[in-house]
Parts: structure tokens; C-alpha cells; sequence
């Protein structure tokens, strides 16, 4: 059970395009790290179960550096509340971790088809969402926030996402954020989510049989440090990148993308006996 040369070079091709997807679009990548994560584990006789765990954990791991890197950009620019952020953050912790913990303990198709039925979701938002024009300011009241964070973080424990996907939306529709600003804040949002998630899934893995090499309770550090590896960097070019390609044409690449993914993962093209 190791990792041959071929899924090394495809972790090390996913990182970089998700960082440089990320960078250019402010898209997360869970969407592209979680199945071929989950399709190489696979593929050197790792149990699906015990793969799509792995995969979860580990992406939730890869988000990390990530939030902490935008974060930091965002907050330079003024656009984080940290107030809010840091509420959402904490619930959202608590939250992925139970709901990292759920994960634990669900079967393996279960896990793959609700994050397949998620990433088609998510691909449907890209395609119809349009924030509207916000003039209010964003609420002031704590409670929302809490009610809120709780949810989203056992949503994004479940699934092994780190939640911003889930939360812009909430932010701009519900609780009165500007766009640039609900970005920003999610961003510190992901960094409490990924920590409470990937504790949780480092501790329910913990003695786990058959678990791959390089791997603490369900997450693997190979698989880490090849995504995040490339993925860190790569942002920071698809940053600089996002003025000079045409973003529009890439944004409907990633959507196709998705949604093949999530079909895969449902398992929609075997049940069609479709050959993709």
C-alpha cells in the first residue's frame, strides 16, 4: 500500500490548480482535492470508507494555510469583521468537529454521494447566484451568528470542507454583508472550521485499521503536504494572474468540472453505465 509516482504527480497537478483557481477566482478547491484524494487512495487498495475519511481530513488540513494566507490579505485591505468572524469561527469549530465526528462513523457511500449532491450545489450557485446590491449594514446582533456557525460547522465536518462555499451567501443575503466583505470574513471563518474538523477527524482515526502510510488517524501528511505544497504558492500567481485572464471562460471551466465531479462521486455515470 504506497503511493506510486502517478499519484504523486497528480496531488502535486491538483494543488497547483486549485491554488491557482483559488487565487484567480477566490473559488475553494474541496471540490477537485476530495475526489482525487479519494481516487488515488483508492487506487493503492486503501478501503473506500477509510478513503473518503482521509480525503475529508486532509482537505480540511490543506484549507488551513490557505484561510490564514487570505485572511492576511483580506484583513491588509480592511475587509474582515473580525468580530463576526471570529463568532461563526468558534461555533463553526465546534460544530465540524461533531460534525467530523458524524463522518466517523457513516458509511462510505453515504459520505461520498452528500459530498457529490453538495459539489452539484455548489456548482448551481456559480452558475445562478447574483448578490444583491447591499446598502445596510451587516448585523449587529451576536445571536445570528452563533445560529448560524453551528450548523455550517457540522455541515462542513461532515463533508470535509472548510465552509466558506456555505457561508458567503449567509453572510451577503442574511446578515447584510457587502460581497468583498462577506469573502474576506469567511476566510477567517475557514481557518477555526479546518482546525475543529481536522482535530476531529486526526482523533476519530486514531488505531483505525488499514489506514495508508504517512497517514494520523484520518489524515494523511503526504497528501498534505503535496496539495498544500503547490497549492500555497500557486495562489499567489493565480493573484496576480486575476486581472490578465478571462476569468469568465475558466470561472465555466471549474463549473463543467464540478459538475462531472459530483456526477462521479454520486455515482450517476456508473448507474448510466457511462464510461466517464
Amino acid at each position: 500500500m504506497t503511493f506510486e509516482t502517478m499519484h504523486i504527480i497528480a496531488l502535486l497537478a491538483t494543488g497547483a490548480v486549485v491554488g491557482f483557481a483559488s487565487g484567480l477566482l477566490g473559488v475553494g478547491g474541496c471540490f477537485i482535492m476530495v475526489p482525487v484524494q479519494f481516487w488515488a487512495l483508492k487506487a493503492i487498495g486503501v478501503d473506500p470508507t477509510i478513503a473518503i475519511r482521509i480525503a475529508f481530513g486532509t482537505n480540511l488540513l490543506v484549507v488551513l494555510p490557505t484561510a490564514i494566507s487570505g485572511a492576511a490579505t483580506h484583513h491588509k485591505k480592511g475587509a474582515v469583521a473580525w468580530k463576526a468572524g471570529i463568532v461563526l469561527g468558534l461555533t463553526g469549530a465546534v460544530g465540524a468537529f461533531g460534525g467530523a465526528w458524524i463522518a466517523s462513523h457513516l458509511p462510505g457511500r453515504v459520505l461520498t454521494v452528500a459530498f457529490g449532491l453538495a459539489i452539484i450545489l455548489g456548482a448551481i450557485r456559480m452558475v445562478t447566484a447574483k448578490p444583491p446590491a447591499v446598502e445596510d449594514r451587516p448585523v449587529a446582533d451576536i445571536l445570528p451568528y452563533i445560529l448560524w456557525g453551528l450548523p455550517l460547522g457540522v455541515v462542513s465536518g461532515i463533508i470535509g470542507i472548510g465552509g466558506g462555499v456555505l457561508i458567503i451567501p449567509i453572510l451577503v443575503f442574511f446578515l447584510k454583508f457587502d460581497m468583498h466583505r462577506a469573502v474576506g470574513t469567511s476566510t477567517a471563518l475557514m481557518i477555526f472550521t479546518a482546525v475543529g474538523g481536522a482535530i476531529s477527524y486526526l482523533i476519530n482515526g486514531l488505531g483505525v485499521d488499514g489506514l495508508p502510510p504517512y497517514s494520523t488517524g484520518y489524515l494523511n501528511w503526504l497528501q498534505w503536504l503535496l496539495l498544500a505544497g503547490c497549492s500555497i504558492p500557486m495562489a499567489m500567481v493565480g493573484a496576480r494572474a486575476a486581472h490578465l485572464l478571462p476569468g469568465k471562460q475558466l470561472k465555466t471551466l471549474f463549473v463543467v468540472v464540478m459538475f462531472y465531479m459530483g456526477l462521479k462521486m454520486t455515482g450517476v455515470f456508473a448507474y448510466l453505465h457511462l464510461p466517464l
